[in-house]
């Protein structure tokens, strides 16, 4: 049986576009404007949502992200709150493909085999855990197959030949590329580089290969997406929530259109790709 997430990335191919997919972590600020704005991306170009599961030490994270993660714990948010965040996204929306990326310990702490059973139960399609290696498929990358989810890897400029096939190794979904050394929100991608790395990568396996890292605004994405079958868009999104707080850190009254406005010009920059490929 197909998940979400394939049935998307087959439908995007078959319209001839790469997917937009947004990150923002969830419970940042407060549980209700994540929800209000998880609700709002699909409808502003979104076409799979990554939902972040905040961590006290996101090793991987840029300045951004980690201060979003900080934001969401002082606000109470936990890992049985971001399962609930994607039940209440369930009831209105049963298509959008919902991954979750984040850190192994919360899940670890929760219990594997009860966070699997839950995150099935409450619509996530897919996992991005991005300090487990292949090596320790056996913690949760095989469970979470077995389950029904998919495991979406990462792979980096860093990533050779030799290391490549052990990273896609039980990866499905979709494989995340992150396009720059280093972690999120840093420098912009050279679309050159990329598009070669996602080639090189296309050759060891079938899955679409979404690029992330770096990506800012609709000319970046739209570079990226004429090589590459999905653009990732996170930090962005982030800087312009947080612009949108008050000197309280509480959401401004135009917090959710600015973050699904830049959305919607991300979006046009990944669709008006398709129609140069096109031509």
């Amino acid at each position: 049986m197909t998940t979400r997430i394939e049935r998307r990335f087959a439908a995007l191919k078959a319209e001839g576009r790469a997917a937009l997919v947004t990150f923002t972590m969830s419970g940042d600020p407060d549980y209700a404007t994540s929800l209000e704005l998880a609700k709002a991306l699909p409808k502003a170009g979104a076409d799979l949502i990554e939902l972040g599961m905040p961590f006290t030490d996101p090793m991987a994270d840029g300045v951004a992200i980690q201060a979003a993660g900080l934001r969401a714990l002082k606000g109470g948010q936990t890992l049985i709150k971001t399962l609930a965040m994607v039940r209440d996204f369930r009831k209105d929306n049963n298509d959008t493909p919902i991954v979750l990326m984040g850190y192994y310990n919360p899940i670890y702490i929760y219990g594997v085999d009860k966070f699997l059973v839950d995150a099935k139960a409450a619509g996530v399609d897919g996992l991005i855990v991005v300090d487990l290696p292949p090596e320790e498929d056996v913690e949760l990358c095989l469970p979470a197959l077995k389950a029904g989810l998919n495991f979406i890897r990462l792979a980096t400029p860093t990533t050779d030949d030799k290391r490549l096939p052990a990273v896609l190794n039980n990866t499905s979904g979709f494989v995340y590329y992150v396009s720059i050394a280093g972690i999120t929100g840093a420098a912009a991608p050279d679309a050159t580089k990329v598009g070669a790395a996602v080639a090189r990568i296309k050759r060891h396996t079938q899955l679409p290969v979404a690029v992330g890292f770096g990506v800012r605004n609709a000319e970046s994405a739209r570079a990226i997406a004429a090589g590459a079958d999905g653009v990732v868009v996170g930090s962005a999104l982030i800087d312009v929530l947080r612009a949108n707080l008050d000197a309280d850190g509480k959401a401004g009254p135009n917090l959710v259109k600015a973050v699904t406005d830049l959305v919607s010009d991300i979006a046009q920059g990944v669709r008006s790709a398709a129609k140069v490929a096109a031509k």
